[in-house]
């Protein structure tokens, strides 16, 4: 095996033909050219574009069960973000917000769509947001649900944002990593930390990624160089209309991350959501369907 250090072993990511030949909507599955990478995305329904961003560590298949509600109203785009599931990041390349945010905006340009509304999870409504303040997207609403908006401060910043470079820079960890994470016991038992309660599909999905050391060395990468402290000084310029959704369960992202980023944006509405946890939109597609197309609403994306 070949090692090289900023990507830590050259492996390649999960194969289509073989870990994707049951992978949910597969249907609306293709494959497109963009930003120098060719990136995995579904595309379904029809109307108002709705882009959708996983994140950190997920995929297409955080989306399985919403998407296809939301394509009863929206075009729902919907991709596996550079690195992750079907659609490997060139080699060297770090995963920064910039660099991500840039790849979804010109996935949008080759797919010749524009967002009417976004929708992030975690680390995707970061994505999202960087989207709009650079110019790269001009949605009228953004959906944050449990967002990762805000960085860590105090004792946690201090630890885990140099613990993140330090892991990402060990040559072969993302293999060693994938070889722990990839064991379904492990990975059950990661998801029910974040608070949620995933159905074994679900899980059994999470494990077949977790198994690939390209896709976990891509979450390392995107953990070792996100930055959102740029993001939080510019939120109170954020244009679109935002709705922050925060699971009450939540305990990867604090729920009283959003009540901050609330007072910062003008005219940002909170909704939280109770007995649920990170994976809120997973745990209750259709409550949180109901929630996105209600917002669509009152941005004007959709008929009132």
């Amino acid at each position: 095996m070949t090692v090289a250090l900023a990507t830590h072993a050259v492996v390649p990511p999960p194969q289509w033909q073989r870990d994707g030949h049951d992978w949910p909507n597969r249907d609306y599955s293709r494959f497109v050219h963009a930003a120098g990478m060719v990136l995995h995305v579904q595309v379904m329904g029809s109307g108002p574009v709705a882009l959708l961003a996983h994140g950190t560590g997920a995929g297409t298949h955080s989306w399985r069960a919403l998407a296809p509600l939301l394509a009863g109203h929206f075009t729902v785009v919907a991709p596996d973000l550079p690195g992750h599931g079907f659609s490997p990041a060139p080699q060297g390349v770090r995963l920064t917000l910039p660099f991500m945010a840039k790849a979804l905006a010109e996935l949008c340009r080759v797919l010749a769509v524009a967002p009417a509304l976004a929708v992030g999870h975690s680390a995707g409504a970061a994505m999202l947001c960087h989207m709009s303040l650079d110019g790269l997207a001009d949605p009228r609403g953004i959906v944050s649900i449990n967002g990762a908006l805000v960085p860590l401060y105090g004792l946690p910043g201090k630890i885990f944002s140099p613990l993140a470079k330090l892991i990402f820079g060990m040559p072969g960890l993302g293999t060693l990593f994938s070889r722990h994470t990839g064991n379904r016991a492990v990975v059950e038992r990661l998801l029910r930390e974040t608070g949620s309660k995933l159905d074994a599909a679900g899980i059994d999905l999470y494990a077949r990624l977790a198994a690939n050391p390209a896709h976990t060395g891509a979450a390392l990468n995107m953990m070792a160089a996100w930055d959102l402290a740029p993001l939080l000084r510019d939120l109170p310029k954020l244009r679109p209309k935002l709705l922050l959704v925060a699971a009450e369960n939540d305990r990867s992202i604090a729920p009283a991350d959003a009540e901050r980023v609330r007072a910062l944006v003008p005219g940002a509405t909170l909704v939280r959501l109770p007995r649920l946890g990170h994976l809120a939109h997973e745990e209750a597609p259709q409550a949180t369907a109901d929630l996105i197309v209600a917002f669509a609403r009152t941005c004007g994306v959709l008929a009132a």
